[in-house]
């Protein structure tokens, strides 16, 4: 998948179920292989993160295509916080 780097900050990112994830805010580069290796999001979906920072860090390999929006993997069960039974 090749496009231009800069196209895709603020792009909002959602998950192949259409699940908002959060908007590019940045990119992870691995300068000496010349390949991104993950995307900053921010304006996380809360839903999904149960993390105390405003931003999560998606490996690149997750994203399935791009264009108006990133579209990547389903993730929301690798991350989204199983809630324990409350006590009767």
């Amino acid at each position: 998948m090749r496009t231009d780097l800069t196209s895709l900050f603020g792009l909002n990112v959602y998950t192949d179920a259409g699940t908002y994830v959060g908007k590019v805010a940045d990119l992870v580069l691995n300068v000496e292989e010349r390949n991104v290796k993950g995307i900053a999001i921010t304006d996380i979906n809360r839903d999904i993160f149960d993390v105390p920072t405003r931003g999560a860090i998606i490996p690149y390999r997750w994203v399935v295509t791009t264009g108006d929006i990133v579209i990547i993997r389903s993730i929301v069960s690798k991350f989204k916080v199983k809630k324990e039974k409350e006590e009767e």
